[in-house]
């Protein structure tokens, strides 16, 4: 097989954004089987890598079916596959170092744009990848830091205003967060929204792996159509 462009070396000193080899991963267990692993400032040039994320991703929009209606998600996306031009370096450094930590292939990942704070995304599980009982999910923020919120699947909501929230990362530029083992299975994670506040974009790329250990998933994933029901 030919040389791909994750497997190209990484730019010498000097060469602009670059993955901090001193930044320290500092491990939180949620529970008895799920983590969160956090690294502050994982990445240099943060700040760089988001110029050109901004300006050089073919940015969509998608849209969900919600009961009887399509809405438009408040965010933007973008996915980067093999055959595809890379977003930007970096991103193949970061790449080959979670593979690496992780022992997970990530051959594609995925990136999101929150443009203001209209945008966000609700408390969820990453239901779509199926097989939730060991995963590893990294998602590496750039632009303006963001409250990102934790809560246990089925929180009584004890704290209303906080909807059950346990955790708040709050990542920021250059920060690395990877949820692992049962977190997609227990946990409900989110990207909180803040109508009304002068909020700067934020991007994040997201690299995904579900270990195909236990019983797959069975429901409707989160962009399966809601529906009224008759009970």
């Amino acid at each position: 097989m030919g040389m791909t462009v994750l497997d190209r070396p990484a730019p010498g000193p000097g060469g602009g954004p670059a993955l901090d080899p001193a930044a320290v991963f500092e491990r939180l267990w949620l529970d008895g089987t799920s983590w969160v692993d956090i690294a502050r400032g994982w990445l240099n040039g943060a700040d760089q890598v988001f110029d050109a994320l901004r300006e050089g991703v073919a940015w969509q929009t998608s849209r969900l079916f919600r009961y009887d209606h399509w809405v438009e998600e408040r965010r933007m996306g973008s996915l980067w596959r093999p055959g595809l031009p890379l977003p930007h370096p970096a991103l193949a450094e970061a790449t080959r170092a979670l593979r690496r930590r992780y022992n997970a292939p990530f051959d594609t990942f995925g990136l999101i744009l929150y443009r203001d704070g209209q945008d966000g995304q609700a408390f969820h599980r990453d239901t779509d990848m199926r097989w939730l009982d060991d995963t590893v999910v990294a998602i590496l923020t750039t632009g303006a830091r963001r409250p990102w919120l934790l809560r246990p699947r089925g929180s009584k909501y004890e704290d209303w205003a906080g909807k059950g929230t346990r955790h708040d990362l709050a990542p920021g530029p250059g920060d690395l967060i990877v949820m692992g083992g049962r977190c997609q299975a227990d946990w409900e994670h989110s990207v909180a929204y803040q109508p009304g506040r002068a909020l700067a974009p934020r991007i994040s790329i997201q690299w995904r792996h579900a270990r195909r250990t236990g019983k797959p998933f069975i429901g409707a994933s989160y962009r399966a159509p809601r529906v009224y029901g008759r009970g």
